[in-house]
């Protein structure tokens, strides 16, 4: 995408709309991560306005956070128990942050906001030294089939049609980049906004040889949050640990 840059998909006006649509698995990504934690501590990596960190947090566990917007984090700190959390600004493929973690995790497809295969690498390293010996790692990464199932590597989608309000997801595949541009188009009387993301999706193959460089291996493998078989069909949730 010409001119592209991460921070544009995270400013204040992204910031306002993040948790407008929610997935509605909320409830079950927190309890997954919440046995997985078994009494923490936590780290969020891109913990932004805080969807899943704050009702974690509330079962007890100790969640730190990393992000680069200050946008989104100023949306977390607005809400009750937002100021509680620890987050150290920055990019969060360096973990930036001292001590170890019984769980760290990735949700919504994160891992693909870092752009290149050695980024995503360098994460897995740098999640593995801030691991516990017994600790997992966690990534959310849905599988891209349908975008190699679109007409030219493009598509323009109807994502909701109303009168007053009609958003378009725009979007262009490049298979050999393993680069997804997209744009969601909000259309209203007042005018048009844009709102861009580009991801380098990642294959769950790939995502246990990013592990095994890092030292990790892949201990469980779900089709969702609720622990349905996997088939490379879902949102694939992925646990590593050593």
């Amino acid at each position: 995408m010409e001119d592209y840059e991460p921070a544009m998909s995270f400013d204040d006006a992204a910031a306002a709309t993040y948790e407008d649509h929610l997935r509605g698995d909320e409830d079950e990504t927190v309890a997954f991560l919440e046995r997985l934690a078994d009494g923490g501590p936590a780290l969020e990596l891109a913990i932004g306005t805080g969807r899943i960190a704050l009702p974690l947090a509330a079962r007890g566990i100790r969640v730190d956070g990393i992000d680069f917007s200050p946008a989104m984090v100023a949306r977390l700190r607005a809400k009750p128990g937002g100021d509680q959390l620890s987050v150290t600004m920055g990019d969060f493929a360096e973990v930036p942050v001292d001590g170890s973690y019984r769980l760290i995790y990735l949700v919504y497809n994160t891992l693909g906001n870092l752009l290149t295969q050695d980024d995503q690498v360098r994460c897995f390293e740098n999640v593995a030294a801030h691991l516990t010996s017994d600790g997992s790692f966690v990534v959310e990464a849905g599988v891209p089939n349908f975008l190699y199932r679109v007409f030219e590597d493009q598509y323009v989608h109807a994502e909701s049609i109303g009168v007053e309000e009609v958003w378009l997801d725009v979007g262009r595949h490049d298979p050999a980049t393993q680069r997804h541009d997209e744009t969601h188009v909000r259309l209203t009387p007042e005018g048009i906004r844009l709102f861009p993301i580009v991801q380098r999706y990642v294959w769950p193959s790939e995502l246990d040889l990013m592990a095994r460089i890092a030292g990790l291996r892949l201990r469980e493998r779900w089709d969702g949050w609720n622990g349905e078989p996997f088939t490379s069909t879902g949102n694939v949730v992925s646990v590593f640990g050593r």
